[in-house]
């Protein structure tokens, strides 16, 4: 069983509401996320001598996360990753969002779901947000009503997505947290052993937009079928990072996608999702700039995402899974993130 106390993280400017946090726990997890953002704050996981680490980067206080910064742990959206110079056409109307990364439009725009506050509701075994995403907001056409709910279950945090429009709208929801099952605040992830069950990627132009192409892993630094050594594996193929979409075998169903293992503290990393992409991102953007929980900076590399999602881009590439959700219909997604020691 998993135990959820709340209590108040902070105060927005000029009165605009208080931020709580809420606090999952069970034996083997505890897990704070605060109601700005669906926002995960910490997450602390125990290694093979018994002793528990914060494995997220991210911020100590409200103010962190009121300021420019990657998204550390938060809910984003409407449409999570890039849609091409922000724009899309649905039905011969064009469609203008906010512009916030290169020339393209970035998770959600410059108001994304991550820097709003959401409406909490406290459950047994976890906490349950929800809002109402006016129409227009970001550029986005008509009204969608979302339910994100997080639940503890021994060493398994699930994650579970809803949402429900008034017209006819892309939507791709995910949760941005980076990790490091060293405990934040260590120097990078290169000793963090990776494992990614898919066969294709897709390759991305100088944008980061997708060229359109699927792409089989085979032979290419991108085949991460059998679990890699990160650092090794950047050098050996001379590359940046990640920071690329891969093609998983979307279902309904649960399904396992990746799996990422610190061989120094036995932690393990399981994803599961019913989403048919995940971004795997290496942090390729941190610059050591800002300063995160007991005062740990948080140089390039020094955290990775797996961002469960639909495909950057779908909306603007017909032979990617569908992105739209219609009145009438309901967007369900959960993903599920499983910490255990080896």
């Amino acid at each position: 069983m998993a135990s959820v106390t709340r209590a108040v993280f902070g105060d927005l400017p000029s009165g605009a509401g208080t931020v709580e946090k809420f606090q999952l726990q069970s034996d083997l997890l505890k897990v704070d996320i605060i109601s700005w953002g669906c926002t995960i704050t910490a997450l602390e996981v125990k290694d093979r001598q018994g002793r528990a680490s914060d494995v997220v980067l991210g911020f100590a206080e409200l103010e962190g996360y009121l300021q420019k910064q990657p998204y550390f742990g938060a809910v984003v959206g409407r449409v999570a990753n890039r849609i091409a110079k922000g724009t899309f056409t649905l039905d011969g109307k064009e469609h203008r969002l906010a512009i916030n990364n290169g020339p393209n439009s970035l998770h959600g725009g410059v108001r994304g779901f991550d820097k709003v506050l959401w409406t909490p509701q406290v459950l047994s075994n976890g906490v349950q947000f929800s809002r109402v995403s006016p129409d227009g907001e970001e550029g986005y056409p008509g009204e969608l009503k979302v339910w994100v709910t997080y639940t503890l279950d021994g060493g398994e945090l699930m994650i579970n997505y809803r949402a429900q429009a008034s017209q006819t709208t892309p939507v791709s929801l995910t949760n941005h947290s980076y990790f490091n099952l060293a405990g934040q605040g260590s120097p990078n992830i290169y000793d963090h052993e990776v494992t990614i069950e898919a066969d294709a990627f897709l390759p991305v132009d100088e944008t980061l937009i997708p060229t359109g192409e699927v792409a089989p892993v085979r032979a290419t630094a991108f085949d991460l079928r059998k679990p890699v050594e990160l650092g090794k594996h950047l050098q050996e193929f001379h590359i940046n990072g990640f920071d690329h979409n891969f093609c998983l075998k979307g279902s309904k169903e649960k399904r396992f996608c990746a799996r990422v293992r610190h061989a120094g503290s036995g932690r393990v990393l399981e994803v599961y999702s019913t989403q048919p992409g995940v971004q795997f991102y290496t942090g390729n953007f941190l610059d050591g700039t800002l300063r995160g929980k007991k005062g740990a900076v948080y140089p390039k590399h020094s955290g990775f995402c797996l961002e469960t999602q639909n495909w950057p881009d779908a909306v603007n590439q017909p032979h990617f899974p569908p992105v739209l959700l219609r009145p009438g219909e309901e967007y369900d997604h959960t993903t599920w993130f499983k910490f255990s020691v080896a």
